[in-house]
């Protein structure tokens, strides 16, 4: 087993590049292993072809893209604050081993993998804190970087406490994000171990400690399939949505047999359309979204909302891209934006915040439809509830009896 070298980096230190410099100068490793998958390499050497719109439509994943774009633009902005750019010590191995000929190995996971992964992984209750954490980080990174310290930020007490508190804060999506990937790199430099002498590892600060305990204890590690396949997403959507049809329609039900007359269950019926109607259709405005968008999404969420399997938010964004007409290049334009504002004149950003945000605003349709139905509809809930259910359990009975 050959040596192996930890250097553990802050993405947007100039510290830090010139610590990997000086390893390779003054270590000569036989290989470099670096925190990239294929992907992030080719995007970091500007190889790397830009998606095709229709795959990006398609695989409906627009939370998830919204979430690696925002964590993206606040490192970038941190970045831009110190005057380092993002994964600036990644490239700075990359040319240096190039420029000495030595051999580059990309060591993380494919990191549509790992989101994936993250996002089936937590639970609503982690992924609401999640989305109120990332608001609070953009504020932060929106402001002068001159009180940031990034090399305080790397001491590993500093670290250990971090990654304590990101542990506690969402378990799940710390193991998938931090923990996985650190079993899953050290299964690689292992095998890069068992054949050179010398292995010089490039690793984010919060990386080293995990891997380094890995490498002390093999035994310990988890099988590699168990780490690249993919995660079965929790069905609460599924059984959101089955709640909701089974509860609309006992509602529906209710009134019927309460006696209260055909005219309240229009009633119903048209509120059920208007609610979400128009939220969807706010939340479209609210994203940037064109108002063709927002009527598109009022007309299918009063029926999105009872079908578990499709959302509002989809049918939104497919006519927000038939108007704003993204292209691939877009992706670029969003990782090299200054500001969120910024972010939110490039048409691929605004379709996936179309999609993200009409989805929210058909949720919140449906909680207060069902928190403000009777109120609105003026009518007292134990006379639809008690006398409706009553008598439809006495026509049921009935019509078994005979």
């Amino acid at each position: 087993m050959g040596e192996i070298r930890i250097i553990g980096t802050a993405h947007v230190s100039q510290h830090s590049v010139d610590e990997v410099q000086q390893a390779i100068d003054e270590w000569q490793p036989d290989v470099v292993a670096i925190e990239l998958d294929q992907g992030r390499y080719l995007a970091l050497k500007q190889q790397q072809k830009n998606p095709e719109i229709e795959d990006i439509l398609q695989a409906k994943n627009f939370t998830q893209l919204l979430v690696q774009w925002i964590l993206a633009y606040i490192q970038r902005r941190i970045g831009m604050d110190v005057g380092v750019e993002p994964g600036a010590e990644m490239k700075a191995a990359i040319n240096a081993a190039e420029e000495r000929q030595v051999k580059l190995a990309l060591i993380d996971r494919d990191i549509r993998v790992t989101l994936h992964r993250f996002w089936a992984s937590m639970s609503l209750f982690e992924k609401f804190k999640m989305f109120y954490a990332l608001i609070g980080s953009i504020a932060v990174a929106d402001k002068t970087g001159d009180l940031i310290d990034i090399e305080e930020l790397k001491k590993e007490n500093v670290v250990e406490a971090a990654m304590e508190e990101f542990y506690k804060y969402s378990p799940r999506g710390a193991m998938a994000l931090i923990g996985e990937r650190d079993a899953y790199m050290s299964h690689h430099l292992i095998r890069l171990g068992s054949a050179n002498e010398r292995v010089l590892a490039v690793v984010g600060a919060g990386h080293r400690k995990g891997i380094e305990q890995y490498l002390q204890n093999p035994a310990t590690l988890p099988p590699f399939d168990s780490l690249t396949s993919q995660m079965k997403s929790r069905p609460w959507g599924l059984i959101f949505g089955i709640v909701v049809t089974a509860i609309f329609g006992l509602l529906l039900l209710a009134i019927v047999f309460s006696g209260v007359g055909t005219e309240v269950l229009l009633q119903a019926l048209v509120y059920w359309v208007l609610i979400h109607g128009v939220l969807t259709f706010v939340f479209t405005l609210l994203a940037g979204g064109h108002p063709i968008s927002g009527l598109v999404g009022f007309v299918v969420s009063p029926l999105s909302s009872l079908h578990p399997l499709i959302a509002a938010g989809w049918f939104s964004a497919i006519a927000e891209a038939k108007i704003r007409k993204p292209r691939g290049s877009d992706i670029k334009k969003i990782m090299e934006a200054e500001s969120i504002m910024e972010m939110r004149t490039i048409p691929l950003f605004k379709v996936v915040l179309v999609a993200a945000l009409a989805n929210v605003g058909s949720s919140i349709g449906t909680f207060a439809y069902f928190i403000f139905i009777f109120p609105i509809l003026g009518i007292d809930p134990n006379v639809i509830l008690g006398d409706g259910f009553a008598n439809m359990w006495s026509a049921i009975t009935g019509l078994f009896g005979q």
